[in-house]
């Protein structure tokens, strides 16, 4: 089973903390609809046969595209690939895309998942982050989907934005409990270099919090969505019993995706690969039959540290024979003592046969994970 992830890079605005790839230059769109499809038809044979298991439109903005748009990707897919075991198919959305007469079209494609951009209902957080809603089309975008029968809606959060404090994130997070949506994603705001964000915090217009509030803050997040019947599956992603993201999941236990689009990654278990980060640049080699893209070739070390970063954020954690069977006796021998003192320390846990982090781990995670990497050949 596989993967599809198909970036649509278009926004009316940037979001000042945003670093992926995306444009504003919508006049692009035909062509770019025209360019994904054949990339899709070009690149049919890299995952080997396997049927689709997901499919994921994520951005960008997702939900500027038309249903004319959606169709023609939809009718390609379904052309060249296996769709039969096809569970989940996701919409990345803005609130305000989400009106009624949209959300009826969209019910008429396969979409059965939709994950909403939220990040906050603090209305001058948004209007600081120039996101292009309020708190009210946020709530009322939730209540559209669930009308046009969507029963497996996702929300993002995030949080350590600026003037924040335990108040704020509080009501946001009631907020989010009570629209009761199946799953929500939950980010530490990280100020990225190159973004108008990281410029105001250089200028000292905006202040980061400090690691003691944030691991308040994450302390907040996870008891306040436990109490309300979420479960933490991966250190971000909160679901409603059986409600994870396939799709994400998928990434974390290593399966085989296609990456379609500018600045799209491809996985196939031994080669990852990544397109161009420039939308008329991406156009134009599709439309010559020469894709503009790199290839990493995985070698034993990098691929056993993959599985490390991956397997370690998940509720389901390392499984201890995965490193056995796929990278040998050396690679467990070197892991187990790594972790050892982490177990003693009570930061992991070894349950079945697995490596998972206890709940006082979750706080020094990153850590933890840097060390079990292999570092030296």
């Amino acid at each position: 089973m596989a993967g599809i992830y198909l970036h649509i890079p278009f926004c009316k605005t940037r979001c000042i903390y945003c670093d992926f790839y995306t444009t504003t230059k919508n006049s692009l769109m035909e062509s770019y609809i025209l360019a994904l499809c054949n990339e899709l038809e070009m690149r049919k044979d890299y995952l080997q046969g396997e049927p689709l298991e997901t499919i994921y439109f994520g951005g960008g903005t997702p939900s500027q595209l038309s249903l004319k748009d959606f169709s023609k990707i939809f009718n390609t897919i379904e052309r060249v690939y296996d769709t039969s075991y096809c569970k989940e198919i996701t919409l990345e959305a803005n609130p305000d895309d989400l009106s009624p007469k949209y959300l009826s079209e969209l019910a008429q494609l396969p979409f059965n998942r939709i994950s909403i951009g939220i990040q906050t209902f603090n209305g001058p957080t948004l209007k600081l982050l120039k996101r292009r809603h309020n708190a009210e089309q946020a709530i009322k975008a939730v209540a559209h989907s669930r009308e046009a029968g969507f029963n497996n809606i996702s929300i993002d959060l995030m949080y350590g934005l600026p003037g924040e404090n335990e108040e704020t994130w509080k009501k946001d997070l009631e907020q989010a409990i009570a629209l009761n949506v199946e799953h929500i994603s939950a980010y530490h705001l990280t100020y990225e270099k190159g973004t108008p964000l990281y410029r105001m915090l250089n200028k000292r217009e905006v202040e980061e919090v400090n690691e003691e509030v944030s691991i308040r803050f994450f302390s907040i997040l996870t008891e306040r969505l436990s109490a309300a019947g979420y479960e933490q599956y991966e250190i971000s992603n909160f679901c409603l019993p059986q409600k994870y993201s396939c799709h994400n999941t998928s990434y974390w236990k290593g399966t085989k995706y296609l990456g379609c689009g500018p600045s799209a990654h491809s996985f196939n278990g031994e080669t990852r690969e990544w397109n161009i980060s420039s939308t008329t640049a991406y156009i134009k080699g599709i439309e010559n039959n020469q894709r503009s893209y790199k290839t990493e070739c995985l070698d034993t070390k990098t691929r056993y540290n993959e599985l490390v970063i991956t397997s370690m954020r998940t509720r389901w954690g390392l499984s201890l024979e995965q490193i056995s069977q796929r990278f040998g006796q050396f690679y467990l021998d070197y892991c187990l003592t790594i972790a050892n003192k982490y177990i003693a320390n009570e930061q992991l846990e070894l349950l079945n046969n697995h490596l998972k982090l206890t709940k006082k781990g979750i706080f020094v995670s990153d850590g933890i994970m840097s060390d079990l990497l292999r570092v030296e050949n």
